[in-house]
């Protein structure tokens, strides 16, 4: 099952069971979709569309510490269980030891021991291999505290 039919089949049981937030949630994820698929005349195939969920999830944790701030607990709340919902689509994301396994790794192919002036050469290195799979944040904190 192709993951733009797993999402409509998903949005059908929200609908059926009444659980408004998933509804909702996956109905914005797939207008995101279809709104990049009428602006740009393509099909998405599954690599596609988790690229537009993870920039959905992203927007979410963006917005997350901007209501924190504000201390508007209730859309905090709320923008938590929809980034829960959309990560269900997601594949599993990498732990921090995983990704500093692979930032060590990269490190020595590329045979970086440190200082700051690599740390652009590094990421970029890293990042093909974690696309998906971790949070460019996280790969970025992980590689400053390497370096």
């Amino acid at each position: 099952m192709s993951l733009k039919d797993r999402l409509l089949n998903d949005f059908k049981e929200a609908m059926k069971a009444k659980d408004e937030v998933k509804k909702n949630t996956v109905n914005l994820a797939r207008a995101a979709v279809k709104q990049y698929e009428v602006d740009n005349r393509e099909e998405l195939d599954d690599q596609g569309i988790l690229a537009i969920l993870t920039k959905q999830v992203k927007m979410r944790k963006d917005a997350l510490s901007d209501f924190e701030k504000a201390g508007r607990t209730d859309l905090v709340e709320a923008y938590n269980k929809e980034i829960e919902i959309l990560m269900e689509y997601l594949p599993k994301q990498l732990t921090e030891e995983e990704i500093t396994e692979i930032v060590k790794s990269t490190a020595a192919e590329l045979g970086i021991e440190s200082g700051k002036q690599n740390m652009g050469k590094l990421i970029g290195a890293v990042m093909p291999k974690v696309k998906g799979l971790a949070d460019g944040g996280a790969v970025r904190k992980i590689i400053e505290g390497l370096l």
